[in-house]
């Protein structure tokens, strides 16, 4: 390894700040490139000039938040969404979990994601059976102040004024991010007496399952705004699914939310 003395830096980075070229000034004092574009770098940000990148604003604080895109990821946090705080990293990460059974879904919490911090990175993380759709961001204890130790059904789920107003004003998104995290459409069937015979019935059913009251109370009330009839569906002595199989009710879910792809 060789050392260069201060006389030899002052002089290189007197030349940069001159308008000299990295790759001149290496090749007049015969010090590596890499060497003088780390002085010159290190020289401009102790004079406050370093090009560095500027940190992402708050979408909600600083920014023009995207609300649709938002009330659909918050849909989508509440249902397969966690936030962790990870030691070794300067920012909390936002992992939502996506089946890789549904491809079109992980495609649809991406661009979420991208809409909502269009100054951060999205990235995907491979799992067993599916992906995590993740990013960082320092801001997102300000757009999901739900978050918090251990699992949500453990502790209230409640959402701010401000959240309210986004999922009242879009509340087909949040509907849809619900479901696509923690929902499902099926086709169930049955069999009736038809003139001295049996026949089978099929017919398209809507499920919304969740272990928390809160977060099951905030899909009925925006169901209840939307006029979508639901029920509970009890099972196991569980009343942790939300039925939507009334044919008008089906129909809407159908044009506004729509199957997992």
């Amino acid at each position: 390894m060789h050392f260069h003395g201060t006389e030899v830096r002052q002089k290189a980075v007197t030349l940069l700040r001159s308008g000299a070229r990295n790759a001149d000034v290496a090749r007049q004092f015969n010090i590596p490139l890499g060497t003088i574009s780390y002085w010159k770098h290190m020289d401009r940000a102790k004079r406050g000039e370093c090009p560095g990148r500027t940190p992402p604003k708050c979408p909600r604080c600083e920014g023009e938040l995207n609300s649709p895109a938002y009330s659909y990821l918050l849909g989508l946090y509440l249902g397969d969404g966690h936030i962790i705080q990870n030691r070794a990293m300067r920012a909390p990460s936002l992992s939502i979990s996506c089946a890789d059974a549904h491809p079109g879904l992980m495609d649809e919490c991406e661009q979420a994601m991208r809409s909502v911090f269009p100054g951060n990175s999205v990235c995907r993380v491979r799992r067993k059976g599916c992906h995590e759709v993740k990013l960082y961001s320092k801001h997102l204890w300000c757009l999901f102040p739900q978050h918090g130790p251990g699992k949500k059904h453990e502790r209230p789920i409640v959402l701010e004024a401000w959240q309210q107003a986004v999922v009242d004003a879009h509340p087909w998104e949040f509907v849809r991010g619900l479901i696509h995290s923690d929902g499902c459409r099926i086709t169930n069937w049955t069999t009736r007496l038809i003139a001295g015979e049996r026949k089978r019935y099929e017919y398209p059913r809507y499920f919304f399952t969740n272990v928390s009251d809160d977060i099951r109370r905030l899909c009925t009330d925006t169901l209840d705004k939307l006029g979508v009839e639901w029920t509970h569906c009890t099972r196991g002595g569980n009343p942790y699914n939300i039925s939507v199989a009334r044919k008008a009710s089906v129909a809407l879910l159908d044009a506004h939310v729509g199957p997992k792809h």
